[in-house]
């Protein structure tokens, strides 16, 4: 399916019902030939909360009213002996940007976890740092880095995020983690603040011209006590459809069902998947920590987005023909 632009304008806003069925039908079928009938799982370790950035959007914001935490490396390495014992072969370790890990802590933790799961790869996201701490992750170990561009408009970037980030530096990241050998996530919010058709379709030119091993998309969700709080949630529907675009775009990515899909609809995850999605990411942090990394408001990390209901996330994705297989789930090179 070849689509100009003109046609991804019109798929983003026609209103025809059966738009998101023709879609998903072609992504379904793109995914199938390269992946096979499998989502792949990747236990997510949300390691910290802190963060030195001001990002209007986000909850664990620097001047968010809320309760701090780290893990200790201890307890990360805990988080992945639980993992793996449960089948995961990917760990995400997500966070804000804390000062605290410096490079020369997380390249031991990256190693660590290598060590003791040679089988298992091992993501990063946590935010921007430079090319050396970069290339020092990537030598300890580190084999994928997940960093949201979050928009491909420059002007709409400096309107989600306060003036001491910039839209030049985020995008040199993605091009030195690409760079440096990693396997490189990108992605953005459905529905942003600011959001408008001409901005997806930079956004969709971007993953397009990049391509990412990774894409990462979900529906905005406000969060208390953020510039942004009363602003409304992105479209559940149009995420779908980006979501179908995106797997027809750019074939190979291993693209994510988000718990922001979740959040918003009961079969979010399902849904994705239908939409051409291939991994769900099941929260693998302590329990008593997972309330606070509360990026957005009513973020789920229990039921089928927890690790701990690994077997119920099994059955449903069963249930729509879908099997979960132990396994790292590598992006497929041509």
């Amino acid at each position: 399916m070849n689509l100009s632009s003109n046609e991804l304008r019109r798929l983003l806003t026609t209103s025809d019902p059966t738009v998101l069925d023709e879609l998903g039908a072609e992504a379904r079928r793109l995914r199938d030939e390269i992946y096979g009938r499998r989502v792949f799982i990747r236990g997510l370790i949300e390691i910290s909360n802190h963060c030195r950035n001001n990002c209007l959007y986000c909850g664990i914001r620097r001047d968010a009213a809320c309760r701090r935490y780290r893990l200790a490396p201890e307890q990360i390495m805990d988080c992945c002996r639980t993992g793996h014992a449960l089948g995961f072969r990917t760990f995400v370790l997500q966070g804000g940007e804390d000062a605290w890990f410096t490079d020369e802590k997380l390249c031991a933790l990256v190693g660590d976890i290598k060590r003791e799961f040679p089988d298992s790869a091992v993501t990063l996201s946590l935010g921007e740092r430079g090319r050396e701490s970069f290339a020092r992750l990537r030598e300890a170990g580190a084999d994928r880095y997940l960093l949201r561009h979050e928009t491909a408009d420059r002007d709409h970037y400096a309107l989600l995020h306060p003036a001491a980030m910039s839209f030049d530096h985020r995008m040199q990241c993605l091009a030195d983690l690409r760079d440096l050998g990693f396997q490189v996530g990108a992605g953005f919010m459905v529905g942003s603040p600011g959001q408008t058709v001409d901005t997806l379709l930079k956004d969709l030119a971007f993953i397009a011209d990049f391509r990412p091993e990774m894409v990462g998309i979900g529906p905005f969700i406000p969060a208390d006590g953020t510039p942004f709080e009363h602003e409304p949630a992105g479209s559940v529907e149009i995420t779908l459809r980006l979501l179908a675009i995106i797997r027809i775009l750019h074939p190979r990515v291993l693209l994510p069902a988000t718990t922001a899909l979740g959040t918003l609809h009961p079969t979010g995850r399902e849904r994705a998947v239908e939409a051409g999605a291939n991994v769900v990411m099941p929260n693998l942090s302590p329990q008593d920590t997972r309330a606070l990394y509360a990026i957005y408001n009513n973020k789920l990390s229990t039921g089928s987005e927890a690790a701990e209901s690994l077997t119920d996330l099994r059955l449903r994705m069963q249930a729509i023909g879908y099997e979960m297989p132990v396994a790292r789930g590598d992006f497929q090179i041509e």
